[in-house]
């Protein structure tokens, strides 16, 4: 799932192009869903597939659809 992930990122702007704001159920390295939510492309994938063999990736035409923030929080020993 690793590799399909990879592909998503690698081809984001023409998923984007192709696909619009969606939600793509990705296999194999190709979509095989596009939904309008995450809970839909998830069911309805699942009708299809195993759950556990696709992933299901937020396409919204920027950078925030494949990353996350993770906030760094110092913590000093000495008070």
């Amino acid at each position: 799932m690793l590799d399909d992930f990879n592909w998503f990122v690698e081809n984001y702007r023409t998923l984007y192009l192709l696909h619009g704001r969606s939600f793509l159920a990705i296999k194999g390295r190709r979509v095989i869903g596009t939904y309008r939510t995450y809970a839909e492309a998830v069911s309805e994938t699942a009708k299809k597939e195993p759950l556990g063999t696709f992933i299901v990736q937020e396409c919204n035409g920027d950078e925030s659809a494949y990353t996350a923030l993770v906030p760094f929080c110092a913590v000093s020993a000495n008070p």
